[in-house]
Parts: C-alpha cells; structure tokens; sequence
C-alpha cells in the first residue's frame, strides 16, 4: 500500500484504532489467563522451576519484540474482527478439557497458549493474524514440551559415548544408559541427555531462520543445523567427561563437567551454530517483514466500537465454556473408597517388612499404598508395591510429573535410582531395568484404570478420560513387582515370573488387597 492509497488522517485514524483494539485484545487475554489461572500459574512455574524451561521465560519479550518490528506495517492496517475466530477459543478449550479430565498438563498448556493465539485472529482479524503469522506461531515455544524425549537423548548419548571411546582405544562396557570404564562408571542421566538444549536451540533456530533468513531452503537447512548440532555436540560433551577420567581420575573429570556444563555450554552450541549459518544469512537488515498493501485491501478502515466490544463478548465467552463444564463435572470419588491395602502372600512365599536399597515407588496424593518383600524356598527376596486412588486430582495423579517407579533423589544427594531402558513383562505390563551405581532392580508395572488393566502411561491417561467424560470408575491403582539383582548380570525375571504366578493376575491381585469402607 502506497501513501497515496491512505485515506488522508487515515494512518492517524489507524494508529489510534490500535490503541483501542490492543486494551480489547488485553481484556480478552486477561479473562483466559483468569478463567485458567490454575494452568496459568503452573506453566509459569514451569518455566522458573524447571530448568529444561528456562528459556521459555524470554519468549514473550522475544514475541513482543517481533511485533514491535512490525508496528510501522501494523499502524497502516484496519484491525477488523473476526468472529469466527470465538471457535478456535472453544476448539482450544476443548482440548484444555481433554487435558483437565486426563490429567494431562501438557494438553491443558497446549491449550492455553493456543486459546491466547486464537485471540489475535478474534480481535484482530485475518489480515493482522497474516501479518503476526511468525510472532503468533513462536508463542508455541511457550509450551514446555519435549522432556519425552529424555530417554531417547539419554540412549543417543550413550552409544556415541562409546562409538568414541572405542574410536580412541579405551575399553568400555555399555548397559543402558551406564558406561564402565576401567578406572571409573558413568551415566548419561536426564540431566546429561541435552534435552534442555536441544528444546531451546530449536527456538532459538527457529528465531535466526525468521530474523536472518528469506530463502525456505536455507530456513529449513539452518532448523536441521539447530537439532543436529546440539545432539552431537552434547555426544562429545558427555564423551570428553568420560575420556578425561580415563587419562586423569572419575572424580577430576566430574569436576570439570560441572565447569563447561550449563549456560556455558549452551552459549558455545548457539555460536557453533550460528556460525554454521552466518555466511547464508540471506536477508537485509532494512528488510521490511511484512508488506501491508500485499496483506489488505488498501482504504480499509478498522471496524467501530460495537463490533469490537461484541468480538470481546464472544471471545470472552468462548473461553468461558469449558471451564464451566469442568466445575460442573467434579472428580467424583469411589463408591467403594478405599481404607487400606492388605497385601496377600502367596504360598511358597513368605512376606517380610520391606527391605530393598533405599528405594520405594514414588506416588504422592495415593488414597491408600502399602509395600511389602516376599522371599521364596530359595531365598530369592521380591518386592510388591501397591497404590490406589480413589479418583484423580490436580494434586492425585497416578501418572504425572514424577510420579513412578523412581524415587526422588534428595536435595542433599548427587545420584540415586536412574532409569537404564525398557525390559520385556508380561502381558498388560511395562518392563524397566532400573540402576543405583552397581545395583540393578528389574520392574513390571501395571496399570488399573477405568477397571482396566493396561502396562502403559498413556494407555492409562487415555482410560483416565473415558472414565470422568463417560461416568467410568473413577478408582484407579498401580501394582509394582521388583526384585534387585544379586548378579548385575542376570535378570530377575524368572523370580518376578514366579511371584506373579504365586500370587495371581494384577488385577485380581488389586481385588484381594483392597480394604474397602463407607462413611
């Protein structure tokens, strides 16, 4: 759009209209925060608590900067309500509640950030939602999503660890994610997986292919780089540890991994990379990133007050209706609710007070849980755990964030149980191998949701939702059989295969140890 194309005063009128239309903006913004101030207040949380979030804090300022680069683009646009826009707010609002009845933080976060993306289009229309098109989608790294990935980063790191090690001639033993060297052992545990700087180079990615770049070849190339890189780089990482043990000492090496890990690390992986792309950078710096005449109609004139505060009204409302619904539809407890667990003992066992390595299952808000050690006719001692809820909260998950078959490791403490990789189980089960330095504890876990009995997380999610949207049973409970290795070496399936024999199906195991009472 061309000067003369502009009404006369017409950019004034503009650059006033926009001050009305971002105080609407802000109120509607403002009813979504609050009607979901729970999810609101805990992916805030996140971001300060969780360090693999960190980064997410500096993405709303980044947003705001990349809208200010646009304002003399956006002060030549009419914002025109779309009202169609109030359904992408319900349709965000729907998955909130899928997330809210599955317990699902990060469908409930998801939702959120995409309810406060549907605003723009709501509020502002089509042509400024063309025009804020990267601003709007960069707001999806707000969402503290790809911890998931741990246990694969974890795996990546180990085998290249050790395709190095013998790279340059130094022995070294594999199990999971543990390395043993001659003079020392090593894990690459969560924290060594480079999740947290994967996660935020591809932000960071994404930000310099928008900023420098123009071409989508290059764009794409340079978001290629952004995940290659620090997966490689964090290999090397975790390598050069290993290896300066092997020529000095475990305990030297440690120390200089705490140096060189952490914000420094991260710096050095955002200048290789960067310096991977500077020489391609293709766009100039006057660049103009948006072209007003391109996205509207030119004497376009924003659309007055009543239709405003009537886009804000239906905005506002759609926001409204899920959370409505959810009050409306309480967790609803077991009809049967739970007093205590009375662990049977099968024959050939006999039960003991429970007495494995400093470890115990990690479910808080359980209504009811017990643990207990068997020990057959041959001395082989196994552990059972139970935990039941009788139905599922913010604050009673039986799959959430930690919450499983490892325990918290204490403030004070550096190491405790890690997880090492997936073992085969049973039918209707999931398998872990499980570490603590050189004791190695076998795990089958079962599920029962819904008066199912499912061996996965996410199975178990997904009967957690049928059960609150259709009426389902709202009890839920896990059984954990484990037994520690007395060889490193050998598996104690066979011990766990026996016990399970003994003392029946999970789910029929779960039916003999509920004490069951009523107010």
């Amino acid at each position: 759009m061309t000067a003369a194309a502009i009404p006369a005063g017409g950019e004034g009128t503009h650059r006033a209209a926009w001050w009305r239309y971002g105080l609407a903006w802000g109120v509607v913004v403002a009813a979504i925060l609050l009607l979901l101030y729970k999810d609101t207040a805990h992916l805030a949380w996140t971001w300060w608590d969780n360090s693999t979030f960190g980064h997410c804090l500096l993405i709303p300022p980044i947003i705001a900067w990349l809208v200010w680069q646009r304002k003399e683009g956006l002060a030549k646009m009419a914002p025109q309500p779309w009202l169609p826009g109030a359904a992408l707010i319900l349709l965000g609002g729907i998955v909130w509640l899928v997330g809210e009845f599955a317990g699902v933080a990060l469908l409930r976060h998801a939702a959120l950030v995409f309810m406060l993306q549907a605003t723009v289009p709501a509020v502002f229309g089509l042509a400024v939602t063309r025009a804020l098109t990267f601003p709007i989608f960069f707001a999806l790294f707000m969402i503290p999503v790809g911890e998931q990935l741990v246990p694969h980063l974890q795996t990546i790191t180990a085998k290249f660890c050790v395709w190095l090690l013998e790279l340059f001639e130094v022995p070294a033993y594999i199990d999971g994610v543990f390395i043993s060297i001659p003079n020392g052992d090593f894990e690459v545990a969560e924290a060594c997986s480079g999740v947290r700087f994967l996660i935020a180079m591809v932000a960071f990615g994404a930000l310099v292919a928008n900023v420098c770049f123009k071409s989508w070849p290059r764009r794409i190339a340079f978001m290629a780089a952004s995940v290659i890189v620090p997966i490689v780089a964090n290999g090397f990482r975790a390598w050069g540890t290993i290896y300066i043990a092997h020529l000095t000492t475990s305990e030297f090496a440690r120390g200089v991994d705490h140096v060189i890990y952490g914000w420094f690390f991260f710096a050095f992986v955002m200048g290789l990379t960067l310096a991977i792309g500077w020489r391609f950078f293709d766009r100039p710096v006057d660049d103009p990133f948006i072209d007003p005449a391109a996205l509207q109609s030119p004497g376009a004139q924003p659309s007055p007050t009543p239709v405003l505060a009537k886009a804000v009204a239906v905005a506002i409302a759609a926001a409204a209706v899920t959370p409505a619904y959810a009050a409306l539809t309480a967790a609803r407890s077991a009809e049967a609710p739970t007093e205590a667990l009375a662990l049977p003992t099968p024959a050939g066992w006999t039960k003991q007070d429970f007495a494995g390595r400093e470890w115990e299952p990690n479910y808080v808000g359980a209504t009811a849980k017990a643990m207990a050690t068997y020990v057959d006719a041959e001395g082989q001692p196994v552990d059972l755990y139970i935990a039941v809820y009788d139905h599922q909260d913010e604050d009673s998950e039986l799959v959430g964030y930690q919450q499983g078959i490892l325990p918290p490791i204490p403030e004070e403490e550096e190491y405790g149980w890690s997880w090492a990789g997936n073992r085969p189980a049973p039918h209707g089960a999931a398998g872990a191998q499980i570490n603590f330095g050189r004791n190695v504890r076998d795990v089958w876990q079962f599920y029962w949701v819904n008066d199912r009995l499912v061996g996965s997380p996410y199975a178990a999610k997904i009967e957690a939702l049928k059960a609150r949207m259709f009426g389902g049973n709202p009890q839920s409970a896990t059984v954990v059989i484990s037994a520690e290795r007395t060889d490193t070496l050998v598996s104690s399936e066979p011990a766990l295969r026996r016990f399970l024999a003994g003392v029946g199906p999970a789910d029929q195991l779960l039916a003999r140890s509920i004490v069951t009472g009523r107010d």
